[in-house]
């Protein structure tokens, strides 16, 4: 069964023994990051890598609100969270679903119902009403009331770090919901960190460029079947406006359009559901359907008092309100996973309009730094479950590593199936082409025989396979908006490397050696006389 929220899960925790409550005061400013530090750095090289999660009782100014934190910091809870055995479960089960064929008889269609029913289970449910809805508050709220955590010492300020931000596409109607930080200005206001090219940025531009193009009215098209194209004087202002904002990321000189965009934020859901909203999901399909999916049961969802949008009933805390499209403000600095300081840079502001909450409610935060830490068990998950969905547009893919040390969008090891000349570029070039995958700062590509899990072993085949002028290539594009070393703010280069063997149809004409290894009958006869010999 689902977790039906995150006291579920909580309680499963803690029957597991995964759990820890400490019920010492503790300051939220410094002082729980530097607990939850030690305890996510322990253990390594063992099972118990990761330490336990942390149920914080007795925080510092926030008497009866508990916060909860490295909820997903270990392998084991990891799976526990999305109730599988192991990750390669739920990979198996996005394959199977991407592999259905079209029915050819009767006995076919039965075989499929199973799977159609389980589709069903995809789709959130709408409810009259929700444990969100416990205290309602439309006045007299402050994000201060909750125990916001001061990471690091240059942080700018209290950053709220395990956010589901819902925002809606207002061409499609369909919701998205991302992670972004969020920096406490003061009772009732916060930045908005979307990176650029995050959905929920693109959902800022969209209301941007409507708002640019408010009173140019498109011309109707005859033909329902076509594409409606808008008329030349709207894509102009939608050009302009993009143009003098750099994509919304400054203000824009001169005349530049208000308006609002309605955001909610839900904090403390299921884990199912916070952990779809990191995932790299197209932007087509809804992270409640991805919830779904992952939890095997509808997220149910209900309507916020003050903006129209829903938000998961059973969340711990829901924050109401709206971002203008004419204000930015500076953000950051933060201290961030990549294990230095993200720079400040300007966002645009949240501004609170209602507090919605269960009664006693449970803060469920982060925190991000050198790894390894929480969010690395939460990106190698990404990377186990989503390799089925890179195969779709790239079937030459054995397997990827993104090391935990390369934070994930600096390094990606890969394995192919080589078939052809110059596969391995076309391999970079089509991961750079998906979605998040466009900020990987330096891909490695091996062939089908390197276990990519092993990086010794991909560090001696991939050094020795490669004549560095040849096999490597550079490309500009998109950066993360975290990359403090490229020339320009989300903007600078990225590296190719292929390491395959290369053939002489990629004009390498010289004899490639064999690998050393032991004939099977010498490793046969010494494993048989191993305990004779008394070396161990």
């Amino acid at each position: 069964m689902a977790y039906r929220d995150l006291r579920d899960w909580i309680a499963a925790l803690d029957r597991a023994g995964e759990l820890k409550r400490v019920r010492a005061e503790v300051d939220p400013i410094l002082e729980i990051t530097e607990i939850t530090d030690r305890v996510s750095k322990s253990g390594r090289g063992t099972a118990k890598a990761g330490g336990p999660a942390l149920l914080f009782e007795n925080v510092k100014g926030h008497a009866g609100v508990p916060l909860l934190i490295n909820q997903f910091g270990s392998a084991r809870r990891m799976q526990m969270a999305l109730e599988v055995d192991s990750l390669d479960e739920v990979a198996a089960r996005i394959h199977a679903f991407m592999d259905v064929k079209s029915p050819q008889g009767l006995l076919d269609k039965i075989k499929m119902l199973p799977m159609l029913a389980d589709l069903g289970k995809f789709f959130p449910k709408q409810v009259a009403t929700g444990a969100c809805k416990e205290v309602i508050k439309k006045d007299n709220f402050s994000l201060l009331d909750f125990p916001v955590l001061q990471c690091w010492p240059q942080d700018a300020g209290r950053f709220i770090t395990l956010p589901c931000v819902i925002t809606r596409d207002s061409k499609t109607g369909k919701r998205n919901v991302g992670m972004y930080r969020m920096q406490v200005y003061d009772a009732k206001a916060a930045g908005m960190h979307w990176q650029r090219q995050k959905i929920g940025a693109e959902h800022y531009r969209q209301a941007l460029r409507a708002a640019a193009s408010a009173g140019e009215n498109p011309v109707a098209q005859p033909d329902e079947n076509r594409v409606a194209q808008p008329p030349p004087a709207v894509a102009s202002a939608a050009v302009d406006i993009m143009a003098r904002s750099s994509g919304g990321a400054m203000l824009a000189e001169g005349p530049r359009p208000a308006g609002k965009m309605e955001v909610a934020v839900a904090i403390g859901t299921d884990p199912a559901l916070t952990f779809s909203a990191i995932v790299p999901a197209p932007p087509d399909i809804e992270e409640f359907m991805i919830a779904g999916f992952l939890r095997q049961a509808p997220v149910e969802l209900v309507r916020c008092e003050t903006v129209d949008l829903e938000v998961p009933a059973n969340a711990e805390i829901v924050l109401e309100g709206y971002v203008n499209l004419d204000e930015l403000r500076s953000e950051g600095p933060f201290g961030d996973h990549t294990g230095f300081y993200s720079l400040a840079d300007e966002y645009p502001v949240f501004h609170l309009t209602c507090v919605t909450h269960r009664r006693n409610p449970i803060y469920a935060t982060t925190i991000v730094g050198k790894p390894p830490m929480e969010d690395g068990w939460m990106g190698k998950a990404v990377e186990r479950i989503f390799l089925p969905l890179m195969r779709v547009s790239i079937p030459e893919l054995v397997d990827i590593n993104l090391p935990v040390e390369g934070i994930f969008h600096n390094l990606m090891l890969v394995s192919i199936r080589k078939s052809y000349p110059g596969q391995a570029r076309k391999v970079m070039n089509a991961i750079w082409s998906l979605g998040q995958a466009m900020f990987t700062k330096v891909i490695v590509v091996v062939d089908e025989d390197v276990n990519v899990q092993d990086i010794a072993e991909v560090t001696l085949k991939a050094l020795n396979h490669i004549d560095p002028e040849r096999d490597i290539q550079f490309t500009l594009g998109p950066v993360d908006s975290l990359d403090h070393a490229a020339r320009l703010a989300n903007f600078g280069s990225k590296m190719g490397i292929d390491a395959t063997r290369k053939w002489p149809a990629e004009g390498f004409t010289r004899p490639w050696p064999d690998e050393i290894l032991m004939d099977a009958k010498t490793k046969e006869k010494v494993e048989k006389r191993w305990k004779e010999l008394g070396i161990e």
